[in-house]
């Protein structure tokens, strides 16, 4: 009994086995499943090239408020933030001692022409050699340039506005002992400001002396007017940026308030756009995938412009291909993959 039912089952061992082997045929045979995704057809459209970068706002011109010479503050005119014409005196050092050493050099000098002025007349007769006479005419030349030398050293006793502006905060008070390291108050020219800020290299192009920006506050929605007067003769080799300065039209700004300014380059560009998240950043080069024939197809593209959720194509791209803009972490290439639906730029980006 047990031998005919061994014979029973054997043809039902090799006919699951024929089964089993020809399901294994048919799954190689068909392949990877594919992988489902959403395209997006590229093509054209307008584009306003705009950037928008930080900045900050500084005086026309500025400057520390520092004593030449070491001594004691006799004069302290500086209120502070008051306004200041040029050459205003806001300060004097003691300098009793340099007026001392004037008033003597003067008599000294009054005493050598004298002599030089008689020495010339009897020269003339050939009273005396010459040797003599340029002995008291060097004499003479001498003590002029020690006359120079002291009034220079009371000149720099007073210390005046280089420049019309807005003097800040007091330093110092009056009757202090005072040295060249020690700054009395700082001196700025506010009427009219300076914008520097940073733009990045890409953007480099959008940038020439004489071409105009946007300069907008955060207290204003208002834009105003900025002209660029120059730019950093290199770019910063660590942050890649071009620092650029413009002057600001119009009423000024409180020196360091934050600005927000904008570039503007091409108006109403034609360019191919896609969602940044189909973008694949490799450590060569960007890759973007492209349905064709049914397969991922992996292709190297170069970008320019960016914006809120897109990224301008420049290369690699071309109107009417299908670019795979969900899925893409899934997509290995040369596999199947399985459109399930086109989608449209203002779809993706909201």
């Amino acid at each position: 009994m047990k031998r005919i039912n061994l014979l029973l089952t054997l043809p039902l061992l090799l006919f699951a086995c024929k089964e089993a082997k020809k399901e294994n045929v048919d799954a190689k045979s068909k392949g990877p499943s594919a992988t489902i995704v959403d395209v997006l057809i590229a093509g054209t459209g307008n584009v306003d090239n705009k950037v928008e970068v930080n900045g900050s706002v500084i005086p026309m011109e500025t400057v520390n408020i520092n004593p030449e010479v070491s001594g004691r503050l006799t004069l302290l005119n500086a209120p502070d933030g008051a306004k200041v014409a040029q050459g205003a005196v806001l300060a004097r050092i003691n300098d009793a001692d340099l007026q001392a050493s004037l008033s003597k050099t003067k008599v000294l000098l009054e005493l050598a022409q004298k002599n030089e002025e008689r020495l010339r007349k009897l020269l003339a007769i050939n009273g005396i050699n010459q040797s003599e006479y340029d002995l008291a005419l060097n004499q003479v030349n001498g003590l002029k340039a020690d006359l120079q030398i002291t009034q220079a050293q009371i000149d720099k006793t007073i210390i005046k506005a280089p420049f019309a502006g807005v003097l800040g905060l007091r330093q110092i008070s009056p009757g202090a002992y005072v040295t060249p390291a020690v700054t009395l108050t700082t001196l700025q020219q506010v009427d009219k400001v300076k914008v520097d800020f940073n733009v990045p290299e890409f953007y480099t192009n959008m940038i020439r002396v004489g071409s105009s920006v946007q300069v907008q506050t955060n207290e204003a929605n208002d834009k105003r007017r900025a002209t660029v007067i120059a730019t950093d003769p290199q770019i910063n080799p660590t942050t890649r940026n071009l620092r650029v300065r413009a002057v600001l039209d119009g009423p000024s700004l409180s020196p360091g308030t934050f600005v927000k300014v904008f570039l503007e380059g091409s108006k109403n560009k034609s360019s191919i756009l896609v969602p940044t998240n189909a973008i694949i950043p490799d450590a060569k080069a960007k890759k973007i995938i492209v349905a064709r024939g049914g397969e991922g197809v992996f292709v190297d593209i170069e970008t320019g412009m960016r914006g809120t959720g897109f990224v301008e194509v420049t290369k690699g791209l071309q109107p009417g291909d299908s670019v795979v803009v969900t899925g893409v972490l899934f997509v290995r290439p040369k596999q199947p993959v399985k459109v399930r639906s086109v989608k449209q730029l203002s779809d993706i980006i909201k």
